[in-house]
């Protein structure tokens, strides 16, 4: 892999939230030798950490998953956008890094990918450009498409490009975003493939995330026929050698909520109707959010993948040292006990995930105190304006722990739902689970 572009960024206190103003500027790569910790007194505050501990076993843990079940992971890069966290995702064994739009594809690409899934529709004259730019200048470049219309295809091939676009179909669902909701209809798209010089038709893609309910039994009726569709119109274009440019067959699919399911029915050993393939199939898994997971929406997710687990006799060969752990917490200190019961905290909706559940307190350390203590379980955020959060601390059951939160007091808030704290975050210091500061990760947003 060829030298990151990333090594050259110097963090800053004036453009990078969260790093000391009494530091001179450094490069991330330096952060991690300088002995600090984000719970020194002088430390700023709001600050997004990644405990490293998680990382490294959630790398490892998605890993053994996806060989278990043969297939391979290409995560959404979107989640992280971090070159740091690329890399170590590619070095612990993953295919290549999904990403959104060419824009992203192009940060990926100065960061040394070269296998990647575009996991949407191209069709901007501008952005097809730039694809084919990058795929002259990079020709060990891959990128994969998504195409789910005749009117997109037009648009391809109305580019005249220098280079062929490689595409897989998305199948897409009843009330969902993008995606041919009509198999018919699909087979006749990747028909107009065939003898199209601008296309190379590469296999399908479906996505399966937004339909997740966390009921046990509809989430696997979902994923079944879900892959049950996806192998039928796959074999069918198969039979009629619709990949006659595909050195492999690529199907892919998975969120992040039942990415269990989708990795165990992603590829077939034979076709629907016992037919073989007549090439290689490759399945792509594309969870993004399990690097890090999350202390909410994900964590309620993983008792289930457990259960399922377990049932298909996997638990022990996975589920070593537990499930996926939660990585990313968001430091923050007490700046105001206007009540008895109400603290407020020194971050909001400008620092932190709100979309998809709030944030939940997890650790704290009072002024003058080297042990980090769990958060009471009745202590929660109850809402958060652009730089403020609500701690109501009126639940808790010991009440002379809530009472002795003070002013100057810090507070780590757990996260429901990653990919929108990292957005917020042009670097975060990677921690041992003592918070001190082993290393740093930079992001593109």
């Amino acid at each position: 892999m060829s030298e990151p572009l990333h090594a050259l960024n110097v963090l800053h206190a004036t453009t990078h939230k969260g790093y000391p103003s009494w530091a001179a500027p450094m490069p991330a790569s330096a952060v991690g030798t300088q002995g600090w910790s984000v719970l020194q007194a002088d430390w700023p505050l709001p600050c997004a950490t990644l405990r490293q501990s998680a990382l490294t076993h959630n790398l490892n843990w998605m890993q053994r998953l996806v060989r278990q079940a043969g297939v391979d992971l290409a995560p959404h890069g979107k989640t992280t956008l971090s070159p740091e966290l690329f890399q170590a995702q590619l070095q612990a064994g993953a295919w290549g890094i999904t990403v959104a739009n060419v824009w992203q594809l192009a940060l990926a690409v100065s960061w040394g990918v070269r296998r990647a899934l575009i996991a949407n529709q191209i069709l901007l004259p501008h952005d097809l450009a730039w694809l084919d730019r990058l795929q002259q200048q990079h020709p060990d470049l891959r990128v994969v498409c998504w195409l789910d219309s005749h009117a997109q295809l037009h648009a391809i091939v109305a580019a005249q490009l220098s280079t062929p676009v490689r595409v897989v179909i998305e199948l897409g669902l009843a009330g969902g975003r993008t995606g041919c909701r009509d198999d018919e209809q699909t087979f006749k798209l990747a028909l107009a493939t065939k003898d199209c010089p601008a296309i190379y038709l590469q296999g399908l893609a479906c996505y399966e995330g937004l339909w997740a309910s966390g009921d046990d039994a509809a989430d696997a009726a979902l994923v079944c026929g879900l892959m049950q569709r996806l192998h039928t119109i796959a074999q069918a274009c198969d039979q009629a050698g619709l990949f006659a440019h595909a050195p492999e067959i690529l199907l892919t699919a998975g969120g992040s909520a039942v990415f269990d399911l989708v990795a165990a029915q992603l590829i077939p050993s034979t076709g629907p109707t016992g037919a073989t393939w007549s090439r290689p199939v490759r399945g792509l898994l594309r969870s993004g959010c399990y690097l890090t997971h999350d202390h909410g929406t994900y964590q309620r997710y993983m008792g289930l993948i457990q259960k399922r687990l377990t049932q298909r006799g996997l638990a022990g060969q996975v589920w070593s040292c537990g499930g996926l752990q939660a990585a990313l917490e968001v430091w923050t200190v007490v700046q105001s006990r206007p009540e008895s019961h109400l603290a407020i905290l020194n971050a909001g909706k400008r620092d932190l995930s709100f979309d998809v559940g709030l944030p939940s307190p997890q650790r704290w350390l009072p002024q003058g105190h080297t042990e980090l203590l769990d958060c009471p379980s009745g202590w929660r955020i109850t809402a958060l304006n652009d730089q403020h959060a609500y701690l109501d601390l009126s639940a808790a059951a010991d009440a002379d722990t809530a009472l002795s939160l003070q002013v100057g007091d810090r507070v780590a808030l757990g996260i429901s739902h990653p990919c929108t704290t990292f957005d917020k975050w042009r670097w975060m210091p990677t921690v041992n689970d003592q918070g001190d500061i082993v290393g740093a990760i930079t992001t593109g947003f």
